[in-house]
């Protein structure tokens, strides 16, 4: 007898299945494909955004990384392109970068909107306007996008044609909108998901970043080029501060500038007052006279350093043809007038002259703060003071000559206002009152020129405070008579 199979309606364990049959149902396995499509999206955005990121930190090239924008844009949305635009300072507006997945067609938009652009200019938004926005643009609907940048929303949405899903968002730099990126799709049943807005928003967020670094990168450049500058004028300006004290017969001098910035606008020196003595570097006779002059430039920094400069260049050849100190100022005076009176600024200077073969001391202000004398015999203080203007300020300004007979023991200290018009923490002024007494008592109890100067800039530093710097220039010539032996 044989044996008639039973049919049967499911598989037996380790049976392989009937073609056409399935072990799951039809909406189980439609869900793990969703699951499992979802999943690679996802790893698709993160991996396109990791190196979004990575390029933002290695890249020095700015254009390099502007390239990638509209690619990445369009690829994490599943878009068919996007659009970089930035804008310039005057409102003009650059295409920056474009993107399409179909290259022939981003050629023909490229010039499309390159024609088109050149003929608007956007109104930029006032700070901290808020000009992130969604447009749908169509045949018959307008922009919804804030004022000003309807004219290019429409532009874009008429070269990319009709039906256009257009989503837009703003590049803002410190609240500033520096230029917009544009993502469309021309897929009717494509939609502005906020998932997709977020992205995009992600991705105009790092091209900020870029941008501002750039910027940023470009400053420092600019601001190192300047220190560099700087430097290299401090270090000429301090070359042209006398290297040294000259020697003068019957005479100690010690001289110090500390400008409160690299390059400052206060002035000494000592000048030879014939050819003989400059030609052979300021080596001359102990017993012929020398110039000692003191200035400061209104004003702080470069500008006043270059007419620092300039007023020493004039004086010193102005003490060569021989006149008086008073005499002196008024030439330089007129010389230097014009240049001044463009740049707005004044010099005050004092110009003095010691001839230690009768020890006379000749001397004429312009306006500057007047010496200080004291005098061994009587333990007095002295100011040596004329009447005259500043340098600059009146061409016609006329200057005095005043004379004192300097005797063994006597001490002058010339200097600049960074002295009297430094303040500590109350905003109280180390004034010419606390200056008289502390030279005063250095003059009597210091043993030398150079004990002097350190003892006074030493009583300026504990009056501002310890590891305090003074806001302006501070510039101290001491000269002291020898005391007979």
């Amino acid at each position: 007898m044989t044996a008639v199979p039973i049919p049967r309606s499911t598989p037996q364990p380790n049976e392989p299945a009937l073609l056409g049959t399935t072990t799951e149902t039809t909406p189980v396995f439609a869900l793990k494909q969703l699951v499992a499509r979802l999943q690679r999206e996802h790893n698709k955005i993160q991996d396109l955004l990791s190196s979004l990121g990575f390029a933002l930190r290695s890249f020095n090239n700015l254009n390099q990384f502007l390239e990638l924008i509209p690619l990445i844009a369009t690829r994490v949305t599943d878009a068919d392109g996007s659009v970089l635009v930035l804008f310039k300072p005057n409102g003009q507006i650059r295409l920056e970068q474009i993107h399409c997945q179909n290259g022939q067609q981003s050629q023909e938009i490229r010039k499309a909107l390159e024609m088109a652009i050149r003929q608007i200019t956007i109104p930029l938004p006032k700070k901290g306007s808020n000009s992130r926005a969604i447009t749908k643009i169509t045949s018959t609907e307008t922009s919804n996008t804030p004022t000003g940048f309807a004219t290019l929303e429409a532009l874009i949405g008429n070269v990319l044609g009709q039906d256009i899903h257009l989503f837009g968002t703003a590049i803002l730099i410190k609240n500033n909108e520096r230029g917009r990126l544009y993502v469309f799709s021309r897929d009717p049943e494509y939609n502005w998901s906020e998932t997709r807005q977020k992205l995009v928003r992600l991705v105009a967020d790092q091209t900020s970043v870029a941008i501002e670094n750039d910027e940023l990168t470009v400053e420092l450049r600019k601001k190192e080029r300047l220190d560099r500058e700087l430097e290299i004028g401090a270090e000429i300006q301090l070359r042209l501060l006398p290297r040294q004290c000259p020697t003068i017969a019957g005479v100690e001098l010690a001289a110090k500038c500390q400008p409160a910035n690299r390059v400052g606008g206060d002035y000494y020196d000592f000048i030879p007052t014939n050819h003989e003595s400059i030609r052979h570097k300021n080596i001359s006779n102990e017993m012929e006279p020398w110039g000692v002059a003191i200035a400061d430039v209104m004003g702080k920094g470069v500008p006043a350093g270059l007419i620092m400069t300039m007023t020493r260049g004039m004086l010193r050849a102005e003490v060569l043809n021989g006149h008086s100190p008073a005499r002196i100022l008024q030439h330089l005076n007129r010389a230097m007038y014009a240049d001044l009176e463009n740049s707005h600024r004044f010099v005050t200077l004092f110009y003095s002259e010691y001839d230690p073969s009768n020890g006379i001391l000749s001397y004429s202000n312009a306006a500057h703060n007047p010496p200080l004398l004291w005098q061994a015999q009587s333990n007095t203080i002295k100011r040596l003071d004329t009447l005259g203007m500043l340098i600059g300020l009146d061409a016609d300004t006329r200057y005095q000559d005043g004379q004192v007979q300097l005797n063994p023991g006597d001490t002058i200290i010339y200097y600049t206002d960074g002295f009297t018009e430094a303040a500590n923490q109350n905003g109280d002024r180390f004034d010419e009152e606390n200056l008289a007494k502390a030279f005063q008592w250095a003059a009597q109890n210091c043993s030398d020129s150079q004990a002097i100067l350190e003892y006074l800039f030493e009583q300026v530093q504990q009056f501002i405070g310890p590891g305090n710097c003074n806001d302006d220039d501070m510039t101290l010539i001491v000269m002291k008579i020898k005391p007979t032996q």
